[in-house]
């Protein structure tokens, strides 16, 4: 009978180690600690909210007067170009510091104390999304909503004055942050799968800059709509009406980018050594 207890016993202990101290909330604070104590985050939100501020001020001193009475819609549209314009800028930043976020842990060694904790590998992954994304989210939605703050009285005085409890208008401000988000994961799962800093940020914004540029420069029909599915076309349909989808349609666009990303990398993390 101690013959048959000593192996269920040693199994048991195993198990009871293994698993020591792993719990969703407690993987997720960890990924949280992390990325917090990242100096590149803090460098990379502030720049996103400063670039944010400054373009929406800068176009906004430059708006011309609206020749005609303006609807509604033309208002509302004019508040969330102003105020998004800077995204286009603002994704080249959080694509940096998507790679930097998983790519930093390889190159000085500390994903392998993460591993070690966590002998799954899967679950640091995936909070390590949800932390990045909450995160990215927060802080582009915030600058976003301080940039039209900040130039809504210089619109104003221009005929262009967008009602702050406009549905629509806070819909294209969530989707301006949301895609944020997407680029930020696309971004992560190729640092992810990459492993490398250098490489993941050249594939990154070679994404977001060169390959679309490549496919404007093809005179074929097949190229166009080609670029029109790439992530940083699709996915200003977020928040610009009149774009190639519409919203629901460019939100499972970029649904799939990040599926396209964020699964190799978890493949090749379950599989590859540390």
């Amino acid at each position: 009978m101690s013959t048959l207890a000593q192996p269920a016993l040693a199994r048991s202990s195993h198990i009871d180690a293994s698993n020591r101290g792993l719990s969703a909330p407690g993987i997720v604070r960890s990924e949280w600690i992390k990325l917090r104590s990242l100096r590149s985050t803090w460098w990379s939100f502030s720049i996103i909210v400063l670039i944010q501020v400054s373009i929406a001020v800068l176009f906004a001193l430059t708006t011309s007067p609206m020749a005609t009475e303006p609807t509604t819609q033309q208002v509302t549209q004019a508040a969330v170009s102003i105020s998004t314009l800077g995204v286009l800028f603002s994704q080249l930043v959080i694509a940096v510091l998507g790679v930097l976020v998983i790519s930093g842990e390889y190159s000085t060694g500390q994903i392998r104390s993460s591993f070690m904790a966590v002998p799954n590998r899967l679950p640091v992954l995936a909070a390590k999304a949800l932390v990045f994304a909450v995160a990215t989210f927060v802080v582009a939605l915030v600058a976003i909503v301080i940039s039209y703050i900040v130039t809504m009285p210089i619109l104003a005085g221009n005929g262009v004055e967008a009602a702050p409890l406009e549905p629509s208008l806070w819909l294209s401000f969530f989707g301006a942050a949301g895609y944020l988000v997407f680029i930020g994961l696309i971004s992560l799962g190729i640092g992810a799968a990459l492993r490398s800093t250098a490489g993941g940020i050249a594939a990154s914004l070679g994404l977001l800059l060169v390959v679309p540029t490549i496919f404007q420069l093809i005179p074929a029909e097949w190229a166009g709509v080609v670029a029109s599915w790439l992530p940083g076309t699709a996915g200003q349909s977020l928040y610009y009406t009149g774009s190639t989808f519409e919203p629901w349609q460019a939100l499972l666009v970029m649904l799939g980018w990040v599926a396209v990303t964020l699964i190799p990398a978890a493949v090749l993390m379950k599989r590859r050594d540390a």
